[in-house]
C-alpha cells in the first residue's frame, strides 16, 4: 500500500510536535514537511528534542510548502483562513487544529470572537472534528476541524446525557487545564515564577470553548452551558468536572449503562468508576502522551445532581491525537493506528 503523504503547517509548537511524533511513527504515512518561520532549515530535533536520532527532517518555510495528499494546519488562530486558499490548492484534504472553521454560523463565530468570519462560505465544508460523534461525515470529508481541547473534554463527558434528554437546566462546567495549553509562546503570565504554584481562574465566563459546547451538544429542554476555565500547576492534561441536575431520578447503575451504551465500541474514551483507590475518577496524569478521554461520574445523594468528570492530555485527545484519529477515519485505517501508546504508571 503507498503511503499517505502528508506535511504540517506549524510544525514547531506544541501541537505540531505532538503530531510529528506520531506520524513519523504512524506505518501508513509518510511526512514530506514541516514548517516553522522562526526555525526554517534547522533539524526538526532542535525545537522537538525528544525525535533526536528519529528523523533527519529539517523545518520548511511556509511559502515553501509542497503538494501533498493531506494537510495538517498547526497554525495559530486566524492564520489558516487567512490562508486557506493556497493550502487547499496544495492539498486535497486538510486537518486544522485551529479554531478557524470549528463553529458553524457565522454569527457564533462574531458572538465569540468578536470579528467576522473572513470565509463564512467554507463553515459548512469542515466537518467538527469529534470522531466519536462525527465519525460517518469524517468518512467522506475532504476538510476537518479539530474541536478545542477543553471543548473535547465537556463534550464527550455530557453528550450521551444530553443525546437522551436526560438535562434539566444549565450545566455548570469547570475546566482545570495544564500550561501546555497555551502554546510555546511566552508570556508574562507563564513566566515561571508567574506561573509555577498556581491555582489561576483565567477565564470564568465568555471562554470560546463554551462555542463549541453548545453547538455539538444536542438540544435539550432549557439547554445551557456555564462554563470556567482555571489553570493549574501542571504541564499537560486537563480534567472537566460537569455538574448537571437530570429530569428522571435515575439510580446510578442507570446512568452507568447510558454511558456505556453510548461509548462502550469506542476505542478512545473509557469508564472510569471505581469503588476506591486513588485513581476511582479520571485522572490526567495518567492519560499523557494518550488519546484516551476517561470519563465518570458520580450521582448526589438526596438530589439529582449528578457530577461527570472527564480527563484527557489536551496535547493529543484535545489536538494532535484526535487530528490522526481524523486522519486514519478518513483513510479507512484502523482508528488506533498510530495511537496505541497507553500512558505510564507511575508518572
Amino acid at each position: 500500500m503507498d503511503k499517505v503523504r502528508v506535511s504540517i503547517a506549524g510544525g514547531s509548537g506544541y501541537g505540531g510536535g505532538e503530531l510529528l511524533r506520531l506520524l513519523l511513527f504512524h506505518p501508513h504515512v509518510e511526512v514530506l514537511q514541516a514548517t516553522s518561520e522562526r526555525h526554517a532549515g534547522q533539524p526538526v530535533s532542535r525545537v522537538h528534542p525528544n525525535l533526536r536520532k528519529q528523523t533527519q527532517l529539517q523545518f520548511a518555510a511556509l511559502a515553501d510548502l509542497q503538494p501533498c495528499d493531506l494537510l495538517f494546519l498547526a497554525l495559530p488562530h486566524g492564520e489558516a483562513v487567512r490562508q486557506i486558499d493556497h493550502f487547499i490548492s496544495l492539498a486535497q484534504r486538510i486537518v486544522d487544529l485551529s479554531a478557524d472553521f470549528r463553529l458553524k454560523r457565522p454569527e457564533d463565530y462574531r458572538e465569540w470572537y468578536h470579528a467576522e468570519h473572513p470565509r463564512p462560505e467554507l463553515l459548512h465544508e469542515f466537518v467538527y472534528g469529534i470522531p466519536e460523534i462525527h465519525r460517518d461525515q469524517m468518512r467522506t470529508a475532504r476538510f476537518v476541524s479539530s474541536a478545542g481541547c477543553n471543548a473535547t473534554a465537556a463534550i464527550l463527558g455530557l453528550y450521551p446525557l444530553y443525546k437522551h434528554d436526560l438535562v434539566s437546566g444549565p450545566a455548570i462546567v469547570e475546566v482545570m487545564a495544564g500550561s501546555s495549553e497555551g502554546g510555546n509562546a511566552a508570556s508574562e503570565s507563564s513566566h515561571h515564577p508567574e506561573r509555577s504554584n498556581c491555582l489561576r481562574s483565567y477565564k470564568p465566563t465568555g471562554h470560546r470553548h463554551a462555542a463549541e459546547v453548545l453547538q455539538e451538544l444536542p438540544a435539550g429542554d432549557g439547554r445551557s452551558i456555564h462554563f470556567s476555565a482555571t489553570s493549574v500547576d501542571m504541564v499537560r492534561g486537563i480534567l472537566a468536572t460537569m455538574h448537571v441536575f437530570l429530569k428522571d431520578d435515575l439510580e446510578e447503575r442507570e446512568v452507568w449503562k447510558i454511558y456505556r451504551r453510548a461509548y462502550a465500541d469506542e476505542p478512545f474514551v473509557r469508564i472510569v468508576k471505581e469503588r476506591d483507590g486513588n485513581y476511582r475518577y479520571p485522572e490526567p496524569k495518567l492519560l499523557a502522551g494518550t488519546n484516551f478521554c476517561d470519563i465518570g461520574f458520580e450521582r448526589e445523594r438526596g438530589s439529582r445532581r449528578l457530577v461527570v468528570m472527564s480527563a484527557i492530555d489536551n496535547l493529543m485527545k484535545g489536538a494532535a491525537g484526535q487530528a490522526v484519529q481524523a486522519f486514519n477515519i478518513m483513510h479507512g485505517f484502523p482508528e488506533r493506528t498510530g495511537l496505541e501508546f497507553p500512558g505510564l504508571h507511575p508518572i
